[in-house]
């Protein structure tokens, strides 16, 4: 699981920074080539990632596909080649990493212990787990986009700087993948705050770093997106 959220998370962010320093200094001259070719795989990575994510049971399965959607969102940024562009896909991945890292820190921690990775294995979570629910549960909104979360913020200025170039096709379809991929993300959640389960997970216990490195990634998940300085301190440094 470690090694699973370790290449969802710092592989994209490196790609991500690799392919548009490629697109963008190399292939400048070429915008208007790419520009398509880049919208058509962001619309094609969205809609496989949100498909396969809607039918998964498999608790670690179900976060590497809606790993591969939010890649779709991040292309969206790519597309603008544009400062606002860059500065929304730097954000966004700032965001991703603390989002994803809640995600798989909690499906790590229940797996671990008690080698159960499927959804409805959450059921009733918040009974006997609270603390690890409310961290699940932020670290869902926010890849989710639902405010007052950071991932709101991050996926608003993606749609925005993708919306620059005046291809409102394309980004009616990236908007309509993010009303899907609300549905799974609040599938999970609903499993775990209001279903019952007659054999609800045991307590689970962590030890006070493991606790610690989940209470930086809630507060990480509010906080970057309510301090408007940390986006502006990235745009300016763009």
């Amino acid at each position: 699981m470690a090694t699973t959220s370790f290449l969802s998370v710092i592989s994209k962010g490196a790609v991500a920074f690799i392919f548009m320093a490629t697109l963008y200094k190399v292939f400048q001259s070429m915008h208007a080539v790419w520009y398509n070719l880049v919208m058509i795989l962001s619309i094609a990575t969205m809609i496989i990632g949100n498909l396969f994510a809607l039918r998964q049971q498999n608790i670690k399965r179900f976060l590497a596909f809606s790993s591969i959607a939010q890649v779709g969102f991040i292309l969206v940024g790519v597309s603008s080649n544009s400062i606002e562009g860059t500065s929304a896909v730097v954000y966004f991945i700032l965001i991703y990493v603390f989002s994803n890292l809640a995600a798989f820190g909690v499906a790590s921690a229940i797996a671990e212990q008690t080698s159960r990775e499927n959804i409805d294995d959450y059921k009733g979570m918040y009974q006997t787990n609270p603390f690890l629910s409310w961290v699940l549960a932020l670290a869902l909104f926010s890849l989710a986009g639902i405010p007052p979360t950071a991932g709101f913020f991050g996926k608003l200025f993606l749609l925005t700087a993708g919306a620059s170039k005046g291809s409102y096709f394309f980004i009616t379809i990236a908007a309509l993948n993010m009303i899907i991929s609300l549905y799974y993300y609040l599938r999970v959640i609903r499993s775990v705050f209001m279903e019952k389960n007659d054999q609800p997970l045991e307590k689970i216990k962590m030890e006070r770093s493991a606790k610690f490195a989940l209470l930086i990634c809630g507060a990480g998940i509010i906080l970057v997106g309510l301090l408007s300085w940390i986006y502006d301190y990235i745009q300016s440094m763009a």
